[in-house]
């Protein structure tokens, strides 16, 4: 199945149908040579799937809202979405035998790739392993990322998350690294919270440190959304 998004779209034609389908979303643009070169592999790829996976063509020329969506630098650019969030992604054309297996990550039902089979693996030299043959998996970065952090080599950490879009795990990576692994508890956050309030609009280091705080207390504790909007409060 390929589908033609707009800005107009991208909602319905991508978020919602990820929601039962995975979409593979492909910015593009008629100047771009590479874009031409992968267009044709990614489309057969996906067609082989027999509807089990979706691709949603992007013109950014045309529709720039899409663009800023997925915080485009560079095309092409390719993103893999299920259930409305990106599970996987890859800049530049690659060869097709790639494309194959980012394709069949997304099929279910194929055989685990070596990359799947490393990150399974989930130790240092099985992750550095995985990033030399896909350099760009942000999955790959953001799991060795979250293992050096545990092992107190936070700028190594941070480093690696430099090299892929924020997401809520590199915010939530990064925010642990700031912290400094210190807080044991949700109850511990929720104190220093307190703590910072009165301080957080003159204080850009108080501040970043309660930003990175709510990261760490999560979306679904009902806790970040109150002290958001104590947050908004004492900033506006």
């Amino acid at each position: 199945m390929i589908i033609d998004v707009t800005d107009s779209t991208l909602e319905t034609e991508v978020i919602e149908r990820s929601r039962t389908t995975p979409v593979i979303v492909d910015l593009w643009a008629p100047w771009c040579g590479p874009c031409r070169t992968l267009g044709p592999m990614l489309e057969g790829a996906v067609a082989a799937t027999e509807g089990r996976v979706a691709l949603a063509k992007i013109n950014v020329d045309e529709n720039p809202g899409c663009s800023q969506a997925f915080r485009v630098q560079s095309i092409p650019a390719v993103f893999a979405i299920v259930d409305g969030a990106v599970v996987d992604q890859f800049l530049g054309a690659l060869p097709q035998d790639q494309i194959d297996e980012f394709v069949g990550r997304l099929d279910g039902g194929g055989q685990p790739t070596e990359i799947d089979l490393l990150r399974e693996a989930g130790d240092e030299s099985s992750l550095r392993r995985a990033l030399e043959l896909e350099p760009d998996n942000a999955d790959v970065i953001v799991d060795l990322a979250e293992l050096l952090a545990g092992l107190e080599r936070g700028d190594e950490a941070l480093e690696l998350l430099a090299r892929i879009p924020e997401s809520p795990e590199t915010r939530r990576i990064a925010a642990f690294v700031r912290s400094g692994g210190s807080f044991t508890s949700t109850q511990d956050i929720d104190r220093r919270l307190g703590e910072l309030l009165e301080s957080v609009k003159d204080d850009d280091a108080a501040r970043q440190e309660f930003v990175d705080l709510l990261e760490l207390l999560g979306p679904e504790d009902p806790r970040t959304a109150q002290w958001r909007k104590q947050l908004t409060s004492r900033l506006f």
